[in-house]
């Protein structure tokens, strides 16, 4: 049955009026000034999050660019960054390549692109997001199951129980400036692709981040969806406010931004990262860009610091690194376990071992058996047990 999740305005009005200022009022919300200057900072990764890395087998099957789509408890989902259409799949805990699965094509069983895969381990199911708006699911094996047709673009899809998905109908893109007619975060069927919930964040005219010279259209694909210490926080670029969703369909103010983007020129959008039980991940965008030049969506990262109530500017560093080498922090969301993943490049990692740039620990022993030739080694951050 499909359902319209909404929230008060009113109570939500409420709530805000109640907060002033830059730092959290209460123990619920916290207010951003997307306009400010904060003070830097900067964090060790590994002294609030848990490092994991995997080195890929690499045979003469198993060549890989590495792009990990998806994480399991015994698989590792990876495609390339071409359109060649292959699907890796790699032993969660030993990196050995387990199979190849390559359906791409034109046929109804078939995909002509990978834009996202999606692992449901429980199921031994993969869903693969293919351009022409549908989803196809196949076993662990290729095997095709079933097609999942859908009216709308989505992107930012999760495995969101055994019997459904999340993601978010990207069709706002193409209606800036309009009133808004429907929910974009929306609960879909694993088996038909029909809506189980839609999700209704509250605002009224659409404000996407996208930028118009003339005939040329561009636009900055955030993730809508942060999945981070097992909960849900909702974002849509139109909305001041980024939510936390419970499964019982309750959405809580988590984070609300300042000046609203619809009063800004041009806007600054806040996308949610990673938190932890101290530290909340942010990211600012700001909405331009220079066509001739080929620049802008210019960024910066901000954590709130919970301990120290206070805003800053953060840089994080990999600590298995002797110099600083940055790590994002709002990078994708891939699991309930993994709240991130990077693929380190062979040789790039047998360039800095061989300069002594690496601290003891499990990377500099990988490091030390690598080949230049070799698949990427790939980082996986956890919530700290």
């Amino acid at each position: 049955m499909k359902q319209i999740i909404t929230i008060s305005a009113v109570l939500l009005l409420a709530v805000l009026a109640g907060c002033g200022g830059n730092t959290q009022s209460n123990d619920d919300l916290i207010i951003v000034d997307v306009s400010k200057s904060y003070p830097e900072k900067e964090l060790i990764l590994q002294d609030f999050m848990d490092v994991e890395y995997i080195a890929l087998e690499t045979t003469d099957e198993f060549l890989t660019q590495g792009l990990v789509q998806s994480v399991g408890k015994e698989y590792l989902l990876v495609k390339n960054r071409n359109s060649d259409g292959d699907i890796f799949i790699f032993d969660r805990k030993t990196g050995k390549g387990l199979r190849k699965i390559n359906r791409q094509g034109q046929g109804p069983e078939e995909y002509t692109r990978i834009n996202e895969l999606i692992l449901d381990e429980s199921k031994g199911e993969i869903f693969v997001k293919s351009p022409g708006n549908r989803i196809l699911a196949y076993d662990l094996y290729g095997r095709f199951k079933r097609r999942l047709d859908l009216d709308w673009e989505v992107s930012s899809i999760f495995d969101y129980d055994d019997y459904n998905l999340i993601c978010y109908d990207m069709s706002d893109y193409h209606s800036k400036g309009e009133d808004r007619s429907k929910s974009y975060h929306v609960i879909i069927s694993k088996l038909d692709g029909s809506i189980t919930r839609e999700i209704f964040i509250p605002f009224q005219t659409i404000n996407t981040p996208i930028v118009i010279d003339g005939d040329r259209f561009l636009a900055s694909y955030s993730y809508q969806i942060r999945l981070s210490r097992g909960k849900w926080t909702l974002m849509d670029a139109s909305a001041d406010t980024l939510y936390n969703y419970a499964p019982d369909g309750t959405l809580s103010p988590f984070i609300a931004r300042t000046p609203s983007a619809h009063t800004m020129e041009p806007e600054v959008f806040l996308y949610m990262g990673i938190y932890t039980d101290r530290y909340y991940f942010m990211q600012t965008v700001k909405n331009v860009f220079d066509f001739e030049k080929g620049d802008g969506f210019y960024t910066d990262e901000l954590v709130y610091d919970k301990e120290e109530k206070a805003m800053f500017q953060v840089t994080v560093y990999n600590g298995d690194y002797a110099e600083k080498r940055t790590v994002a922090m709002t990078a994708k969301s891939i699991s309930r376990e993994i709240e991130s993943v990077t693929s380190l490049d062979a040789s790039r990692l047998v360039e800095i071992y061989r300069k002594g740039q690496l601290k003891d620990g499990q990377l500099k022993e990988i490091a030390s058996r690598l080949d230049e030739e070799d698949n990427s080694v790939i980082m996986l951050v956890k919530q700290k047990k």
